[in-house]
């Protein structure tokens, strides 16, 4: 692309001054940008493409010249930068990725996207990471002024703000992600990625992993509830059992079943966190449970189980908030169950997805299976939920030192 000063000689306003203008030339194909100035022609020197010494307004009149030529020529250097055609939609149009953009702006887009396809948890974690970035750097933070230094600035404000360790390295995680992605789509020239000398993983603290044994299931299946109970009390119990019986499955997955996805004796979904397709034979235990919740007159697109209404929760929004609702109701049921059976062990829907992982373990069954059955997608997931040894197994073990 070529670029020239002129001055438009063509057109003479009744002053007797000629508007000077940038003339653009890309492919054979011109385009003439205005200065919003204009001089004498006799003061304008073709060759030399300025305005000549004997202008009483030169030095104003120039330097609006050759400022305006900066910035385009600026923006030619980003767009080369960024490998992107230099063409006349990229260089004028004022919302092309070349041109600076705020963290902020480009984390609310984001977050706006993953609301639109459902990933309400994921859009949640973005919005607490933009809330802390916004308070941390009120002004308009850039992608270019993300610095080593600035990720330590913020990492001591988070601080200070009492995030406990998960919660910073869950920021940290977000703020990685979204630079990396505005650098993939090209939305700033990053010279220096900040986060290859800053290290995020630091701040991750491994969560205890808790599950009960396979007693401690037939003690639940036979306990009986109180009298005096909850709506949620049998329910909570249903809900842990079916998990624990149908290989792990997700509160979430479970309480979006619906009865098109049963054929014969088995269920197939696929999971709202990873997308992934899975299915698993239906228990005994299992299909007894879904028979008790089983409604007259249902038709196949009705959820299996009391937690969604489909006349009543149709967004994702919708859906997430409600399962959101029943989940703390029947933790805290599971929590009373507990108390009753004299766990240790609090029990939570998850518990009972790692009770099912760790049982098979214990049982013998290859850790690659187990990782299949839990829909991971790599075995490193699945250590997480397994003790990597038993205490029972390291007590033996200690037996033979002498």
């Amino acid at each position: 692309m070529k670029i020239k000063t002129i001055c438009r000689h063509e057109i003479v306003y009744k002053n007797g001054k000629s508007p000077l203008a940038i003339r653009f030339t890309h492919q054979r194909t011109h385009k003439t940008v205005s200065l919003g100035i204009s001089v004498e022609p006799h003061y304008w020197d073709k060759d030399a493409e300025m305005i000549t010494a004997n202008c009483p307004e030169r030095v104003i009149l120039q330097s609006k010249i050759d400022s305006t030529l900066a910035i385009y020529r600026k923006k030619i250097q980003r767009l080369e930068a960024l490998d992107m055609e230099i063409d006349f939609t990229n260089l004028f149009d004022l919302t092309a990725k070349c041109t600076p953009q705020l963290v902020d702006s480009y984390l609310e887009r984001q977050i706006a996207a993953m609301k639109q396809a459902g990933r309400i948890n994921t859009a949640i974690k973005y919005t607490a990471t933009r809330t802390s970035l916004v308070k941390f750097h009120p002004a308009k933070l850039q992608f270019e002024d993300i610095t080593p230094n600035l990720l330590v600035d913020f990492e001591t404000f988070l601080c200070g703000e009492g995030n406990q360790p998960n919660s910073i390295a869950t920021k940290f995680s977000v703020l990685k992600a979204v630079y990396n992605k505005a650098i993939a789509d090209k939305i700033f020239l990053c010279k220096e990625n900040p986060f290859v000398l800053y290290k995020v993983g630091k701040y991750w603290t491994q969560t205890r992993k808790r599950a009960i044994h396979k007693e401690d299931i037939q003690r639940l299946i036979q306990a009986k509830p109180p009298v005096t109970r909850s709506p949620y009390t049998e329910f909570a119990r249903d809900i842990f059992l079916f998990s624990y019986f149908s290989a792990g499955i997700n509160f979430k997955d479970i309480a979006t079943l619906r009865y098109n996805d049963m054929e014969e004796d088995r269920i197939f979904y696929r999971r709202h966190k990873t997308g992934k397709a899975m299915t698993c034979r239906l228990h005994p235990q299992a299909k007894e449970i879904i028979a008790k919740y089983t409604r007259s007159e249902v038709i196949l697109e009705d959820y299996i189980f009391p937690i969604l209404d489909r006349h009543i929760h149709r967004t994702e929004q919708q859906i997430h908030n409600r399962v959101h609702k029943v989940l703390i109701h029947i933790n805290r049921e599971l929590k009373e169950w507990s108390k009753r059976l004299g766990l240790a062990t609090n029990l939570t829907t998850y518990v009972a997805r790692h009770t099912f992982a760790t049982v098979l373990k214990r049982s013998g069954v290859n850790i690659a299976i187990i990782s299949e059955s839990l829909g991971h997608s790599d075995l490193s997931t699945t250590q997480i939920y397994l003790d990597s040894f038993e205490n029972s197994q390291i007590d033996a073990a200690m037996q033979n030192l002498l």
